[in-house]
């Protein structure tokens, strides 16, 4: 049993897998006597797109993966589950044994393991913490279809390694959090840097950089005369289209500015597809503005001591600001610099050159050629 424990540990302390855990597990206690053939191990996340990660180890098929979505994670199939009966009744575990009829109509997962031969589901939660985060624990199966279930000695076996278990899933559980939250909130590459330790006040590097500025026309005139919750959605749908785009090329949205945002690639056409649609239903439409600017830019932290902001500054990023204004007093949805113009593999058009607001000298701008001025202005 020691030896169990110690391989859980030290692939816990080593590795970030947990699926892989759950499966090697799985397979030892096979090989010690315990007749599984079935295991699951259900996370929660702070991804905003899932709410559970599972894994479901089987004895003839291996181990799968997959993100539940929060929908799917607390739907109307979440209201009829065994994990859900727990939580609702406030139990740590239960085992219900399937060869009785009666047991197994109580739930449809039931119902579909033993059609498969499923004498015994165990279903297990595996306490993390007191509450002081959203990570409260995970639920853990076991499934056999051995004639009469789990013996005794069987469960003895699991009781005694769960602790081990619940130390590594929070351990990694932990570690994935601290991920997601700061990919959420600071984008994935930025949270990378932040958790390697980049996250003194001043601690910054020079990088040459594709600046994107994008900003929502009469965005301010609709949220004065529309529902605040419909322009939330309204704006989030605008933002998506855009930020989507950025991460498919490679950037990185760096910060979300009210109704615009700054960033590092490329993106336009998804905003009209999506008008197309609103104008459908009979929504209103919202026409983008969007900068490009090439240059030299500070990337690291600035704040007070114990509060940051991880972003990018220099005179490229007050570049890039003051051409997206000039683009709505143009009324082109899309202006280039000169420094993108160069760098573009499409036909551009010099419209001359221009004051910037807070720019010494006039800066050459540019469009794409043949681009149709559909903007008129803030």
């Amino acid at each position: 049993m020691i030896e169990l424990i110690n391989w859980i540990l030290e692939e816990g302390r080593d590795g970030d897998d947990l699926g892989a855990i759950l499966a090697g597990l799985s397979e030892r206690l096979v090989a010690r006597g315990v007749p599984l053939c079935r295991t699951t191990l259900l996370m929660p996340t702070l991804d905003p797109t899932a709410a559970v990660i599972s894994y479901l180890w089987r004895r003839d098929k291996g181990l799968t993966g997959a993100e539940i979505s929060r929908e799917d994670a607390y739907g109307a199939a979440f209201q009829r589950s065994p994990v859900h009966y727990l939580l609702e009744h406030n139990i740590g575990g239960e085992r219900w044994h399937l060869e009785d009829p009666a047991v197994a109509e109580r739930f449809v997962l039931f119902q579909e393991l033993r059609a498969l031969g499923v004498t015994e589901y165990v279903l297990q939660f595996v306490p993390f913490s007191r509450g002081r985060i959203a990570l409260r624990g995970a639920a853990l199966s076991m499934a056999t279809d051995r004639g009469g279930g789990f013996v005794a000695a069987d469960m003895e076996t699991v009781n005694h390694i769960l602790p081990a278990l619940s130390l590594v899933a929070y351990r990694i559980g932990l570690s994935r959090f601290a991920a997601e939250a700061l990919g959420a909130y600071l984008g994935p590459q930025t949270g990378e840097r932040v958790l390697q330790g980049m996250i003194q006040r001043g601690q910054s590097q020079t990088i040459s950089a594709a600046l994107l500025l994008a900003d929502l026309r009469g965005f301010t005139a609709l949220a004065d005369r529309a529902p605040a919750a419909a322009v939330v959605g309204w704006l989030n749908d605008h933002l998506e289209c855009i930020g989507d785009a950025v991460v498919e090329h490679g950037g990185e949205v760096l910060k979300f500015l009210g109704d615009g945002l700054l960033a590092v690639f490329p993106a336009g056409a998804r905003n009209d597809a999506l008008n197309r649609r609103r104008f459908d239903v009979g929504a209103p439409a919202l026409d983008l503005s969007i900068a490009l600017h090439f240059g030299d830019v500070v990337y690291g932290n600035i704040g007070t001591a114990r509060r940051l902001d991880f972003t990018v500054i220099g005179p490229a990023v007050n570049e890039v600001s003051r051409m997206e204004a000039l683009g709505k007093q143009l009324g082109h949805a899309l202006l280039l610099s000169e420094s993108i113009a160069h760098r573009c593999d499409r036909a551009v058009a010099n419209l001359g050159p221009h004051a910037l607001r807070g720019v010494a000298d006039t800066r050459e701008v540019f469009v794409l050629a043949g681009e149709r001025q559909g903007c008129s202005g803030a």
